[in-house]
């Protein structure tokens, strides 16, 4: 999934949101359309567009938006769109024409959906700007208008007719709009991976499991900052597949966020391209046991104008099954850095959450 319009979305200059006291110079936003436009631009010179199917995105309807958002919230936002822009939320500027750039995101998602449950595709990367797992029922924050992925889950159960879906979240910020979206929800599994205290800084506490009928369907994995392969890898074979597994869902959706990556600037995590090619395979092979290999992937953060296409083409070679003669150029110097393997500090994080999964049912 990828449309033009999604690099029109304007976030302006970054010290326009900053509490600087006019001392930080303006540059151009870290959530620009750069990684995004090089990360397509990337499949492209590799020659794998051509061999994938594009899905064209819509604009999600208002009715679909207030599934999950409040009437008033979707009017506050179509007016400040309309109104030349400002700022949407925390963190979160909104240019002219914004509004509808916001809908065609979440649609994106949606209509990767249907094209996955309908089986025109096997499975889908919707490549969709302003991203959205921040985003609350009525509050934008951290860059995110709408909650796109939370938004297609909906769509999966409520227009699809899915019993079960699961949300796997690889951004480096926590998943908080998304976990808010179906906390007391055990028919949605949640599951965050991001980089501990980073943000929001008022949300991602490990003990927040859910609620009511969705108590155990939420798993936090806080990682220590400076977490690598090793970490990530362990978090997968302890925690996410095995959680998969109780679960059942009838469709994987991910939080695709490319921010974890060795130089981030608003990550302090180590992961490469090869880390994310194999969290993508571990994926894949659970959904092929589960779901008849049903996996849509939501673009989220990623700041890396570098190194976000490695990152990206990584998991689309692995989604596709083609891989091309691109090599990326900084896996070597990345892979050999020091602290990769998993940490004992990470290791009782990571244990925390697996003495977790038994909850799930």
């Amino acid at each position: 999934v990828w449309d033009e319009r999604y690099a029109w979305h304007d976030t302006g200059h970054a010290a326009g949101s900053m509490p600087s006291g006019g001392f930080v110079e303006p540059e151009e936003h870290v959530e620009s359309p750069e990684s995004k436009r090089r990360f397509r631009g990337l499949l492209e010179v590799s020659g794998l567009l051509d061999d994938l199917v594009g899905i064209r995105p819509r604009l999600v309807t208002v009715e679909e938006l207030c599934r999950f958002h409040d009437q008033e919230y979707a009017r506050k936002i179509e007016a400040l769109s309309g109104a030349g822009g400002g700022m949407a939320g925390v963190q979160t500027p909104l240019g002219p024409g914004g509004y509808d750039i916001a809908r065609l995101a979440a649609g994106g998602c949606i209509e990767a959906v249907d094209a996955v449950t309908e089986g025109r595709v096997e499975n889908a990367y919707a490549l969709v700007r302003p991203p959205g797992h921040h985003a609350e029922r009525a509050e934008a924050r951290g860059f995110c208008i709408f909650g796109n992925t939370a938004l297609a889950a909906m769509h999966a159960r409520e227009a699809r007719g899915l019993a079960r879906v699961a949300v796997v979240d690889w951004d480096v910020h926590h998943g908080n709009g998304t976990e808010k979206a179906f906390y007391a929800d055990p028919n949605v599994l949640t599951i965050s991976l991001h980089q501990a205290r980073n943000f929001p800084l008022d949300s991602e506490d490990a003990e927040d499991t859910g609620s009511g009928e969705g108590e155990g369907y939420n798993i936090n994995v806080p990682l220590p900052p400076g977490s690598g392969e090793g970490a990530y890898l362990a978090a997968f074979e302890r925690v996410v597949i095995p959680a998969l597994r109780a679960h059942r869902p009838a469709l994987i959706l991910v939080a695709s966020g490319l921010d974890a990556s060795m130089v981030d600037p608003l990550g302090r995590m180590m992961l490469h391209s090869r880390a994310y090619r194999r969290m993508a395979r571990l994926l894949m092979d659970a959904a092929d046991e589960i779901c008849e290999g049903r996996i849509v992937m939501c673009h989220e953060g990623g700041y890396s104008t570098s190194y976000v296409p490695f990152c990206g083409l990584a998991v689309t070679e692995e989604l596709s099954g083609i891989r091309t003669e691109v090599k990326d150029p900084f896996l070597r110097e990345f892979e050999l850095r020091g602290y990769q393997e998993l940490q004992p500090h990470q290791e009782s994080v990571i244990q925390a959450a697996a003495d977790r999964v038994s909850r799930i049912n």
